[in-house]
């Protein structure tokens, strides 16, 4: 039994925090105290609930479990454990990773799920900050383990888990980092090379901000109001989609690492043995489950998924020289539904900490370095 802190209470840190109780250790759940909703819940009611079902849709993992300490206190928080698993929007981690510096010590493990490069922005800081002699494990996932939601305050409904979660680790210890892992996670850790290649590994990437960006309409005039899934991936969206994909991959054979496609990283990660992504969209079971999707421009699909995961991609493939352009398409439509310039506000390679001007050749050299 681990001592476990995560750090964020949205969908995926309440669902943390129940599963990893749920699997027999001891937990504490943080947020900022401007958003401890769910905090004052979990304290009020003991612990989190998950649902067994809701009208016709059954669930996985129901039950109660009681969480050991819930806080808005980030000094208590750090103190309680030394494994953090920071569950939280890309754009929440810069002011969570500064909230947590004065707290961070040898030897303590922090897990980003999803990473989104974010684990480079905490190197980063840390140098910034004169912190880098700390010898601490930063693992940056792919996603989370779940397919999940808030119901309610401290309540929560899971409609699947993955097979197996592909993290990358800077460490001077991977093999006990990945061992502590695979004994809090609910599902095997798979080793990747590098968070460069975990932000590009994240299926979110085809998923999300493409698919969000060509039905703006439907989303925006039905207000959300059906399966996401199911109906935003057409056979022309799919074809779309499997370009932008093949853009993606396109980096990783630059940078000397084979990708996962879409449509394997899905059949891999949901155990399916779909033909193409229009298939797995139309008829996964998990993902059936999610009887809404996106209502406007704002949503997280667009607003997170564009700025974090297609923009470096995008500052990556400038980088090695090669073109994107249905990437750098998505990212450009974007800016335009929400008046703001990704290209300059996303996670650029300046901001993940890579010096400027370096070759090709010394980008990648320095990619080499990353996992100690």
């Amino acid at each position: 039994m681990s001592k476990i802190t995560v750090i964020g209470a949205g969908n995926g840190g309440v669902t943390a925090a129940y599963h990893f109780a749920k699997e027999g250790h001891k937990v504490c759940v943080y947020d900022n105290p401007l958003f401890a909703t769910q905090i004052n819940a979990i304290k009020e009611k003991g612990g989190i609930k998950a649902l067994e079902r809701e009208d016709d849709t059954e669930f996985c993992f129901p039950g109660f479990e009681h969480i050991d300490f819930a806080t808005t206190n980030i000094q208590k928080a750090m103190e309680y454990s030394d494994i953090f698993v920071m569950v939280c929007p890309s754009f929440a981690q810069e002011v969570l990773f500064s909230e947590m510096l004065p707290y961070l010590k040898d030897g303590q493990i922090v897990l980003l799920m999803p990473g989104n490069y974010g684990g480079l922005v905490l190197k980063r800081i840390l140098k910034e900050k004169g912190l880098s002699h700390l010898d601490i494990s930063i693992a940056d996932a792919v996603s989370i383990p779940w397919a999940c939601r808030i119901t309610e305050p401290a309540v929560i409904s899971i409609m699947g888990i993955k097979e197996f979660l592909p993290v990358s680790i800077m460490s001077n210890k991977v093999d006990d980092v990945k061992e502590k892992l695979d004994e809090i996670l609910p599902v095997p850790v798979e080793v990747l090379e590098n968070p460069i290649v975990a932000g590009l590994e994240n299926i979110n990437f085809g998923g999300h901000p493409l698919l969000t960006t060509l039905n703006m309409g439907l989303l925006e005039n039905y207000n959300g109001q059906f399966n996401y899934y199911g109906d935003c991936c057409s056979m022309a969206t799919a074809r779309a989609a499997a370009r932008m994909d093949k853009e993606r991959l396109s980096v990783g054979k630059e940078l000397g690492v084979r990708l996962r496609t879409e449509l394997e990283a899905m059949n891999a990660l949901y155990a399916c043995n779909c033909k193409s992504v229009y298939e797995f969209n139309r008829g996964s079971v998990t993902h059936g489950k999610i009887h809404n999707a996106p209502s406007d421009s704002k949503s997280r699909y667009i607003t997170e998924d564009v700025p974090y995961l297609l923009v470096p991609c995008y500052e990556l493939a400038t980088k090695l020289g090669i073109r994107v352009p249905i990437v750098e398409s998505c990212i450009h439509i974007a800016s335009a539904y929400n008046e703001t310039d990704y290209f300059e506000t996303g996670r650029t390679l300046a901001r993940m900490g890579f010096q400027e001007g370096l070759t090709k050749e010394q980008f990648i050299e320095e990619l080499n370095k990353l996992r100690f």
